[in-house]
């Protein structure tokens, strides 16, 4: 794949660090970059999806949006993995709970991602494939997160095609039901990306909101208050 990619417009893969961090929001991007990262230089901006590199503890990092959904997302996964040779893709966004004892601000990793999406569709005939992160990179973050004192989860989440989506009552119970912590809209395509590029992925999320209890945060929240999420992720970097 040539540099600049079509919607990445950095020139050199020197541009961007070996790890990237992906909050959907690029505004959340560049929020970790103006307040967790030193020498931070920005290397995109097109599609207004803000890119930064930086150090945090002396550790090479960088941090961009990667827009809402599957489709959206997996374009810049695919073009950091396979045009500038990134190793790593943690993303750290926000998902709905949906079990009870899954309160907003907890954390959730995640252990596998299912979803709707037919991103995997005719790649492996009648086999359903499950795609999974990177096992080494959850186990050291689940340990940090221990270490830090964090409220942790790990588990099946859910990836939706939708963000308005009412799913039928006896598909969300049984999504309950078989262990789904939460719902999200990226993961899926990450794991997919990764595993196709033999890379790493993992996903971090923050509760922002409960299909449970029907609590939900505000949008200034979502974008700046999640720094628990966001520390953990930085904290794994590179170790």
């Amino acid at each position: 794949m040539n540099i600049p990619t079509p919607h990445i417009s950095a020139t050199s893969a020197d541009e961007i660090a070996k790890t990237v961090l992906m909050p959907g929001d690029p505004l959340r991007a560049k929020f970790i970059a103006e307040n967790f990262l030193e020498d931070v230089t920005q290397f995109n901006e097109t599609r207004g999806m803000l890119g930064f590199t930086g150090y945090y503890n002396g550790k090479r990092v960088s941090v961009m949006g990667s827009g809402m959904g599957i489709p959206s997302s997996m374009i810049y996964y695919n073009e950091l993995f396979g045009g500038y040779d990134v190793d790593t893709i943690i993303r750290i966004g926000t998902a709905g709970s949906m079990q009870e004892n899954i309160k907003l601000h907890d954390i959730v990793i995640a252990t596998s991602a299912c979803s709707e999406s037919s991103i995997n569709d005719n790649l492996f005939a009648n086999i359903n494939f499950s795609p999974t992160p990177d096992f080494d990179l959850l186990f050291k973050t689940y340990n940090k997160s221990m270490e830090l004192g964090y409220t942790t989860h790990c588990g099946q989440v859910h990836s939706s095609d939708q963000f308005y989506n009412n799913l039928p009552k006896e598909v969300f119970e049984n999504l309950r039901k078989y262990g789904v912590l939460c719902v999200e809209m990226e993961s899926y395509g990450l794991f997919m990306t990764a595993r196709k590029y033999s890379k790493k992925g993992l996903g971090i999320f923050t509760i922002s909101d409960s299909l449970i209890e029907d609590v939900s945060d505000s949008a200034e929240n979502r974008e700046k208050s999640y720094t628990n999420m966001m520390k953990l992720a930085l904290e794994v970097v590179g170790e």
